[in-house]
């Protein structure tokens, strides 16, 4: 039996392939769904202008983590950027409604309210089996029991994706697993799950995949589309790999108070996931600037720019001459400084609001920052893979 299923068409034969992966950060996802709006009405009309088109009718693996985790699952499952915009902003209260008292020393929300809204969307009985996705789909989280990072993807090929395994990764239900990768320590509760039934020594506990060095996961869907182990072994190069990373926006937490006696252990504790997230993910859009070969991204700092190849006289290097680079790659993202903001002309909207993770009533500011980046949105960069 062919192991991709009703994918086997698809994926049964070698072809330039295209990534796409989506950062964490709460509900700030709602700026990275405005992002792929734009990036899905461009295809759409670059494709061929049919309704019906989905990011996962382009996009051959999709992944991402945390709040990324649920956009790209939602992405797989074959849902249009619409579908999910309109899940952040019903479900967004829900996902960040507040604990009792009582209960938030140990987290600051409830993950009920998440998990029935993800078995409702994705299906109770949906797994990582071919049939249930459109595309391949790959989740970071982190197994805190056995303190590592686990990128669960839905490749059939992979080593513990074998479907003669009694801990097969593919038969774990979706909204499970991507619930284990929205589990931010202090926001939200771990997930525990039973990897093999009956089993005990096969249950594990689960935290955010943000608290990893993959919050983005650009670099790290990369090397398992095409590092051998991983078994799909995709070609790399620069007319056969494309690589689009969107962020949920980011700027450097500042804090000349940090060691002021006013501030508790938990309020210092509460900011660490953002700063885990900044910094991993300015390190792996830095490692795709360098394998591959930029063709959009705002300047990293001030030393080593954009890393956009450029000839002597400072212009672009057309794509038509090759450089020898891994992929294709292009960086959607916002800075939410109050100079950030500024230059996308929004000095309207407050930067502490829209930095928060569980910013709720910072959702339509959230959304202007996004459109104004999905400004940017070129995606004839990518010519030599729209044909």
């Amino acid at each position: 039996m062919n192991p991709w299923g009703p994918l086997a068409s698809r994926f049964g034969t070698e072809r330039p392939r295209r990534l796409l992966a989506l950062d964490g950060g709460g509900i700030r996802g709602v700026l990275t769904l405005e992002i792929l709006a734009e990036i899905e009405k461009q295809l759409r009309e670059l494709t061929g202008g049919s309704e019906s088109f989905r990011l996962s009718d382009f996009f051959d693996y999709i992944g991402g983590t945390s709040t990324g985790a649920i956009m790209a699952a939602g992405l797989a499952r074959g849902m249009s950027v619409t579908e999910l915009l309109e899940f952040y902003v019903e479900v967004g209260p829900q996902m960040f409604d507040k604990e009792r008292l009582l209960r938030r020393y140990r987290n600051l929300y409830k993950s009920e309210p998440l998990e029935a809204q993800l078995k409702k969307t994705f299906g109770e009985g949906t797994n990582l089996f071919p049939e249930h996705l459109r595309c391949l789909l790959l989740v970071v989280t982190r197994n805190h029991s056995t303190d590592s990072p686990w990128p669960i993807s839905s490749n059939p090929l992979a080593k513990y994706n074998d479907s003669s395994r009694p801990d097969c990764n593919l038969k774990i239900p979706l909204w499970q697993i991507v619930r284990a990768s929205t589990a931010a320590p202090i926001f939200f509760p771990p997930e525990v799950v039973e990897w093999e039934e009956g089993n005990p020594e096969k249950s594990f506990v689960f935290v955010d995949g943000g608290v990893t060095p993959y919050n983005n996961p650009a670099f790290l869907l990369y090397r398992m589309a095409t590092l051998a182990p991983y078994r799909l072994g995709w070609k790399t190069g620069e007319k056969n790999l494309m690589l689009v990373s969107v962020g949920t926006g980011a700027a450097p937490a500042t804090d000349a108070d940090v060691l002021s006696p006013s501030k508790n252990a938990l309020s210092n504790l509460a900011g660490l996931p953002s700063a885990l997230m900044y910094g991993a993910s300015v390190d792996q859009d830095i490692n795709c600037r360098s394998v591959g070969r930029c063709v959009y991204g705002a300047p990293i700092d001030r030393e080593i720019g954009d890393l956009i190849p450029r000839d002597g006289q400072d212009s672009r290097i057309p794509l038509s001459e090759d450089l020898g680079r891994h992929f294709l790659y292009a960086r959607y993202n916002a800075d939410l400084s109050a100079a950030g903001l500024a230059q996308l002309g929004l000095q309207g909207v407050d930067p502490a609001r829209v930095q928060s993770l569980d910013s709720i009533d910072a959702i339509d500011d959230l959304r202007k920052v996004g459109r104004q980046v999905a400004r940017e949105v070129w995606m004839r960069d990518f010519e030599p893979f729209l044909r």
